[in-house]
């Protein structure tokens, strides 16, 4: 139960922060409107820094089910414990959209684009190819659960361990993830996607569900690929 409570703080600090830069960057009247794709890519590479470093203190900070799954399949987590983690994961994400919109509360109405609006809860991609969405996903999560596996093997001091999986979450945006936002974890999406479908946004528009799927099991199977490559190495 303790290391399901750090998966839910952390995934809703880094949801919070990880949303809150898109809303700031996408909604009108905001100070930071149209700071770009360079502000996102960093904000998320620091939300994930911080989401992690207010968790770890509590459990692995994976605050992503595909890095549970990734490390489940190859014995690095167990099983039983991968449900808890997805369940406490979701909530945190669904939490930290929820007061991203609170935050932003006056933003909306000033907003007519309903597609930015739910760019600032769920991904979408830039070009609606779902065999090529789905790769992108896929790529991005083998490089993120491939990379996170590495960090295991080097002599990381301990308190600089989340400043790494920052940049790499870092660098995943700024090479990978132009193409579909990269959400490279099914709970940031599927949260916040929810989060949008239920909360009274104003201006808002569908939610897309038609798309969902790509960035829950691109992001899964790119996760147990990247995972199981990683234990061929010697």
């Amino acid at each position: 139960m303790t290391q399901a409570l750090g998966e839910f703080i952390g995934t809703f600090i880094l949801v919070l922060l990880g949303d809150g830069v898109v809303a700031g960057v996408s909604l009108n009247k905001s100070k930071a409107q149209g700071a770009g794709w360079i502000a996102i890519a960093i904000g998320w590479g620091l939300a994930v820094t911080l989401g992690v470093y207010t968790s770890a203190y509590l459990g692995p900070a994976h605050l992503n089910p595909a890095v549970t799954i990734g490390f489940a399949a190859i014995g690095k987590f167990p099983w039983s414990s991968v449900i808890p983690f997805i369940i406490a994961q979701m909530a945190g994400a669904f939490l930290g959209a929820v007061v991203v919109w609170l935050q932003y509360y006056p933003h909306w109405a000033e907003t007519k684009d309903q597609a930015a609006i739910l760019g600032t809860f769920a991904t979408g991609p830039a070009i609606r190819k779902p065999w090529a969405n789905f790769l992108s996903e896929f790529v991005g999560t083998f490089v993120l659960v491939f990379a996170l596996l590495a960090f295991t093997r080097g002599k990381w001091t301990a308190g600089l361990n989340p400043i790494g999986v920052g940049l790499l979450i870092t660098a995943i945006g700024f090479s990978l993830g132009g193409t579909t936002g990269y959400a490279i974890n099914p709970a940031r999406d599927l949260g916040p996607r929810l989060a949008h479908a239920v909360l009274p946004i104003a201006n808002k528009g569908d939610s897309d569900w038609g798309y969902s799927w790509i960035p829950i099991v691109g992001p899964i199977l790119g996760g147990i690929v990247g995972a199981v490559c990683f234990t061929l190495l010697p």
